[in-house]
């Protein structure tokens, strides 16, 4: 949010310079973000003096330049080339002199220098009102009054104002502080605190006056639950056209581009005193009647930005008698807004109910400045003074009558809240004891008013305008952030409690995979959990009616709970392909949402995705693609690391994969791996391979928290290995030697290793060779060749009988 330090003199007339109040003002809990410089006119004429022009004749190698000697207030006059058609002698003409620095519309600058042009040398330029940034005419030079002295700052001739804005980080509980008066309400406790007393000026509204009634409108409020208090006020007779200098200053300043005049005075108060106002052209009111109202589902209405949009049953619109005029507290139609042609307006300043305006505004995708004031809540008590203001502005500047009365409508008036202060709760929570007095000061300075105090607290009604204060809490940060968290003293002692905890507790288990995942070149990324719903259609594994739906979403793509993380970790590596980054290795920790019929399930999860080479580029490495292996290697040494053991490897008969496998434990699923179908790939433009597994992590940490941890010694006596060249049906896979292995010989077996495959024009068809080793040992002596061979034997018998196998 932009503040204006000129328009916070308005209502405190400081003359600190603008760093010590961004200061203060951060201290208050406004923090200022940025402070940046405004000038009405870029460069504020610097450098540009008034000439007399002495001399015009034609230049002698140009027909369209004239050669001008130009006297500036110095000793010798200028020689000045112009192109400009009306420059003549005898004329008092602004004047860039040499080194001045002049900006284009688009605020590019651009030097004045010393130059020749077609032959003859130029000292300066004469300027036009577009390129000294007075105007947009261009047609010829800018002629000033003749009594005017030459040298004279053409900075002292205009009205150029230079302000400080600051940028302030708003936190959303602050919907007081949404404009100047709320901004300056918090200066000057701030004030208060630093012993500095200046008089707060809030703008008068004692002179509206009902001129005549020949302009009634009349208000009808059907729905008081979303429209509390309306209040309305007719003005006729007014000049719509551009707004006075001074008004557009400020709301240039704050990054408002002005309108028109009466346009400008509804941004104006909008921005002064935080209440939205809304601008109707009175003759577009049919049957002079304005309804409140939920609209019809299915209406079409078209807003001020030229979008045909319809309407929701819920959505409060502001209607006549026959048609909706606005979506109440989001934006005006298309047309019932202010024209050239406007000669009388119907000026409404309402207070619509905050959760109905942010329903309506994120529902139709539409964020004003009207929308983010209303969500959070506006003071219902300056509605009326808000219209008053505007009204007399209108007024004042657009000229007309206020030709009704001003309509209130507020059947049910909202009461203040109450609070009971304990002074005990105070220095509890802020840890310091302050006196009574400075409470009660802080208190009155943020406008809190003292009902009684008693021994133990003090009784409190809060302003309407602080929607957030409403609990003992919230006075007690109130009281603390003008205080000055600062302030508060620091003491020598630290109180601190340290918890029990378990070496099997989830967060250190998943810090430890994590870690691991890291030190292995892997980067954590953190997506959304929020999904969109198109994403169920890529795959069979997933059905739209387990999609839990969001009541209130953000937008279309983020309407659901993500039921697969493949997505959302899809869409980072679709990000960084596209950015030329094309070689990933990603991990994430995350949750997955199912509806299964009234029940709702959430699941742990670790997915890893990989594509692209496995290392960087370099000299000294060949480049290797990410394949399935250094993802099964992957995996195998996190289940390693988890103190797991013996996965059973199956088919996975997911529609993830084009090919994947699955690990079991103790019948639990623990890893889906494998590489992604290319049909899902296409959906997110990725041209190259990605390898991804889902870790069922909830099944991982009930295993790892059951697992006993055992140990054995070190043997001192030798291994053995043997090797073992088997011809296998291509059906068979590697898990089915292991375990033929395993069970045919359970004391000396240690190890079983595949080394090689073979298939080619050397085997049958239909074949593989498998070379596989067998790791023996025995831990009590060493091993004879004939305990070997015979288990060696024992092992080829095995394969022939089960697999079929044979030597090669």
């Amino acid at each position: 949010m932009k503040i204006s330090y000129n328009w916070l003199k308005q209502f405190i007339q400081l003359n600190w310079d603008a760093e010590k109040t961004s200061e203060l003002l951060t201290d208050l809990g406004l923090e200022v973000e940025g402070v940046e410089e405004f000038e009405s006119v870029k460069g504020s004429l610097k450098g540009i003096v008034v000439g007399h022009v002495l001399s015009c004749e034609q230049h002698p190698n140009a027909d369209r330049l004239k050669l001008t000697k130009v006297d500036v207030g110095a000793a010798d006059p200028l020689q000045i080339v112009c192109g400009a058609p009306n420059v003549a002698a005898g004329q008092k003409v602004p004047v860039a002199t040499i080194g001045t620095t002049l900006y284009t519309e688009n605020g590019e600058s651009w030097v004045i220098k010393k130059g020749k042009i077609r032959g003859e040398e130029s000292f300066g330029m004469i300027c036009a009102e577009d390129e000294l940034g007075l105007g947009k005419g261009h047609d010829g030079i800018m002629v000033l009054e003749d009594a005017l002295e030459p040298g004279t700052p053409c900075a002292e001739l205009f009205d150029i104002e230079s302000d400080t804005v600051f940028e302030i980080g708003l936190t959303p509980n602050r919907a007081d502080a949404m404009s100047h008066y709320g901004v300056a309400r918090d200066l000057k406790a701030g004030l208060i605190q630093n012993d500095i007393h200046l008089e707060f000026i809030t703008p008068s509204v004692s002179s509206f006056h009902v001129d005549n009634r020949t302009l009634r409108v009349d208000v009808d409020v059907q729905n008081k639950e979303l429209c509390p208090r309306y209040c309305g006020v007719t003005i006729s007779g007014i000049r719509v056209e551009e707004s006075p200098a001074w008004i557009k200053n400020r709301l240039k300043a704050i990054g408002i581009t002005p309108k028109n005049n009466v346009v400008d005075i509804t941004n104006y108060v909008l921005h002064e005193l935080g209440q939205p106002l809304h601008a109707f052209d009175a003759n577009m009111i049919a049957s002079k009647k304005i309804v409140v109202k939920t609209a019809e589902p299915g209406t079409k209405f078209t807003t001020l930005d030229g979008v045909e949009r319809e309407l929701h049953q819920e959505d409060l619109m502001i209607c006549d008698s026959e048609k909706p005029l606005c979506i109440a507290g989001v934006l005006g139609g298309m047309n019932s807004g202010v024209t050239e042609r406007t000669t009388a307006v119907f000026l409404e300043s309402a207070y619509f109910n905050p959760v109905s305006v942010r329903k309506t505004a994120k529902r139709h995708a539409i964020n004003t400045d009207a929308s983010f004031r209303f969500e959070r809540g506006i003071d219902i008590n300056s509605t009326r003074y808000a219209l008053l203001r505007a009204a007399l502005f209108i007024k004042e500047i657009a000229g007309g009558t206020i030709s009704s009365d001003a309509e209130d409508f507020y059947p049910k008036k909202f009461e203040d809240f109450q609070v009971f202060l304990t002074f005990e709760k105070v220095n509890s929570l802020i840890g310091q004891n302050l006196s009574t007095d400075t409470i009660k000061s802080i208190l009155s300075s943020l406008d809190i008013k003292i009902n009684n105090v008693t021994e133990t607290g003090i009784g409190l009604t809060i302003p309407s305008y602080r929607v957030d204060v409403q609990r003992e809490v919230d006075v007690i940060e109130e009281i603390l952030r003008i205080y000055g968290y600062n302030n508060i003293e620091f003491t020598q002692k630290l109180n601190a409690s340290i918890a029990p905890t378990s070496k099997f507790e989830d967060y250190k288990i998943q810090n430890s995979i994590a870690n691991q995942l890291a030190a292995t070149g892997f980067h954590e990324i953190m997506t959304n959990s929020l999904s969109s719903p198109s994403y169920v259609e890529l795959s069979e594994d997933f059905k739209e009616q387990h999609n839990i739906n969001i009541l209130n979403p953000l937008s279309k793509e983020l309407s659901v709970m993500r039921q697969s993380m493949l997505f959302s970790g899809l869409e980072a590596i679709e990000h960084n392909i596209n950015r030329k980054s094309n070689d990933l290795k990603l991990f994430e920790f995350g949750k997955t949402y199912h509806q299964y019929g009234n029940q709702r399930e959430e699941h742990k999860h670790l997915s890893i995705l990989i594509t692209g080479n496995i290392h960087r580029e370099s000299w000294s490495v060949a480049e290797q693609k990410s394949d399935f292996f250094v993802l099964k290697g992957i995996l195998d040494s996190i289940i390693e690391r988890l103190g797991l053991s013996d996965p059973k490897a199956s088919a996975a008969k997911s529609a993830l994969f084009s090919e994947g496998l699955l690990y079991k434990i103790a019948n639990e699923n623990i890893v889906s791996f494998g590489v992604v179908d290319q049909k899902i790939l296409k959906h997110f433009d990725i041209k190259q391979q990605v390898l991804y597994a889902d870790f069922y992590w909830d099944n991982v940490l009930e295993l790892v928290k059951q697992q006993d941890i055992n140990f054995t010694s070190f043997s001192k006596y030798p291994e053995v290995r043997r090797d073992l060249a088997l011809l296998i049906d291509q059906n068979i896979n590697f898990d089915a030697i292991s375990e033929i292995a395993y069970n045919c010989e359970k004391s000396l077996l240690k190890d079983v290793n595949l080394f090689d495959v073979y298939q080619g024009d050397k085997v049958p068809d239909g074949k593989k060779s498998y070379a596989v080793s067998f790791t023996l040992q025995d831990t009590s002596k060493t091993l004879t060749d004939k305990q070997i061979d015979k288990v060696m034997r024992k092992l080829q018998s095995s394969f022939e009988k089960q697999l079929n196998a044979q030597l090669r």
